[in-house]
């Protein structure tokens, strides 16, 4: 019997948990399994909704499939605030709700960390980018995700008739992400020229010291301390002149209520969904390179299947550089060749592997 033609790749599963008790809120979302069990991290935030996780689960689908690895994508939220003393019985009654959901592996995310993740074992003997003490491949303190954001932007530059060494970069976010990139592209000769978090901007067109303001944003809590630069609003650093522009915090800062502001060469998304469809599709018409999120940041979740595979930490990052250069170069080809966008040309290679081998698989 002939298989019906697949039409839509998921999500799979939406499953909402309620604790009134505990008064907890939670999401998860199994976008797709067809290549293996899924992994996505596990967001915290007041405002996380269930139209975010899915869309986040979607991208963690293609970030899986481009990536090459034997993994789904899925995603998951908990309607709370990240600084809840209480955080530590919220994620263990989570990790307990989510017990039997074997094909989701949770992973760090916003409003989450390594520590998040060994309640979860704790619980359940199922989480990735565990602390180092019990055997795992902490990325936020490796700094895998900003790592691979630094070997994107060595491919993508070029197509943006950009020079690395030396390149202008503006970040949005500076928590793990945008800490890493900043300071693996500072590495390669790329000046710093602002930075922001949720207290607002800083910016010095002569280039700010990476190691400083690390040190500055970890014993004072926010950026805007840094006495060499000058203090601007948050939504100020996406009008910033600069060459690379990588946003690293939350979804959808880039709109089309700002976007025309714009005006780096490059964006390189160092956070999941920062650009609406409308403001990628303006961008594009402006001559702006943007490289998706799923290209982009990839290095977290490939060090975290990499932990889950029982790989070491040089060979983590051996995958993470091979895998997003590579990745980054084919899609920008295709990209340039086909005269579409780079999200367009990502989605049609990771969306035929997923499609490939769902065909595979048994229907119900």
């Amino acid at each position: 019997m002939d298989k019906p033609a697949i039409k839509e790749i998921g999500p799979s599963k939406v499953i909402q948990l309620f604790f009134p008790v505990s008064n907890l809120h939670a999401i998860v979302v199994v976008d797709n399994t067809a290549l293996g069990p899924s992994i996505g991290g596990v967001r915290v935030s007041q405002d996380v909704t269930i139209e975010e996780v899915k869309r986040l689960a979607r991208t963690m689908t293609m970030k899986n499939s481009i990536a090459g690895l034997p993994h789904g994508g899925g995603k998951a939220g908990i309607i709370a605030d990240p600084r809840d003393p209480k955080k530590e019985h919220y994620f263990r009654i989570f990790a307990q709700a989510i017990k039997d959901l074997q094909e989701y592996i949770p992973g760090p995310d916003m409003g989450s960390n390594e520590e998040c993740m060994a309640w979860i074992y704790d619980e359940i003997r199922r989480a990735t980018a565990l602390p180092e003490e019990i055997g795992g491949l902490p990325l936020d303190k490796l700094g895998a995700t900003g790592f691979g954001l630094a070997k994107c932007a060595e491919i993508a530059c070029p197509y943006a008739n950009i020079e690395l060494k030396g390149a202008r970069v503006a970040i949005q976010g500076f928590g793990s992400v945008g800490k890493a990139a900043a300071k693996f592209l500072s590495e390669k000769g790329a000046v710093i020229v602002a930075v922001s978090d949720t207290k607002g901007s800083i910016c010095n067109p002569d280039g700010i010291d990476v190691n400083e303001l690390i040190d500055i944003k970890e014993n004072t809590g926010t950026v805007v301390n840094y006495k060499k630069g000058t203090i601007k609003r948050c939504e100020e650093l996406f009008l910033i002149q600069c060459d690379i522009l990588i946003p690293a915090a939350t979804p959808d800062v880039i709109s089309k209520e700002n976007v025309e502001g714009v005006k780096a060469k490059l964006i390189i998304q160092g956070a999941n969904i920062p650009i609406t469809k409308e403001a990628e599709e303006i961008l594009h018409k402006k001559g702006i390179l943007s490289v998706p999120d799923f290209i982009a940041n990839a290095g977290g979740v490939i060090m975290a299947a990499m932990e889950y595979a029982k790989k070491s930490e040089k060979e983590a990052f051996d995958a993470i550089s091979e895998r997003i250069k590579k990745n980054t170069k084919l899609i920008l080809e295709k990209t340039f060749k086909e005269k579409t966008l780079p999200r367009q040309a990502a989605e049609a290679i990771a969306k035929e592997r997923v499609l490939k081998a769902m065909t595979s698989k048994r229907i119900l």
